[in-house]
């Protein structure tokens, strides 16, 4: 029985597969990996998980790239944020389920490395940010924090423009009311 290799995903604009050797991933890791580690720091409120989520990102990113996956219908970096968001969500979710099952909130764990005033500003900032659902959390990170377009906040999550527009909205009035409230 002769086995069909996995085609190639397609590459942006639908033109041919999208192929990547090891270097040009290493040199993609160099690109983006400062931005999505920001990213992945912001959703997961953790220096350590983030390592943990950008690793893991990664490979599913490379994995997608050498076999299937990759959309054609965004650019590379659109992609790599969808992949980094959605490791870090699950990351999120699992993290509290662990803790719901335990019975406790337990602390984030302790940043590695960096200056104590960005491990302080993280640290508020996820205080900040854990007060939002994960979609809201999500959309407010994309947008206001690493600066994507609405367009561009659309494409990784898979949603409208509209759609992201009321989910701001949302994020910005649930931060209002408990600051507000305590």
């Amino acid at each position: 029985m002769e086995v069909t290799p996995a085609k190639p995903p397609a590459g942006p604009s639908g033109g041919p597969p999208l192929v990547i050797s090891q270097g040009e991933f290493h040199a993609l890791i160099d690109r983006t990996s400062k931005r999505l580690f920001r990213l992945a720091a912001r959703l997961s409120g953790s220096e350590l998980d983030a390592q943990d989520i950008l690793q893991e990102s990664y490979l599913r990113a490379y994995r997608a790239l050498a076999g299937k996956g990759f959309d054609p219908k965004a650019t590379l970096d659109t992609w790599l944020y969808s992949v980094v968001t959605n490791v870090a969500l699950n990351w999120v979710r699992d993290r509290q389920r662990v803790q719901a099952r335990e019975g406790h909130l337990a602390p984030a764990a302790e940043s590695t490395g960096g200056a104590a005033e960005a491990r302080v500003a993280l640290r508020e900032l996820s205080k900040v940010l854990d007060l939002l659902p994960p979609e809201q959390r999500v959309a407010l990170v994309l947008k206001e924090i690493e600066g994507l377009s609405a367009k561009e906040v659309a494409g990784v999550l898979g949603i409208s423009e509209g759609a992201v527009e009321q989910r701001l909205v949302r994020a910005r009035e649930t931060i209002r009311e408990k600051v507000r409230h305590g």
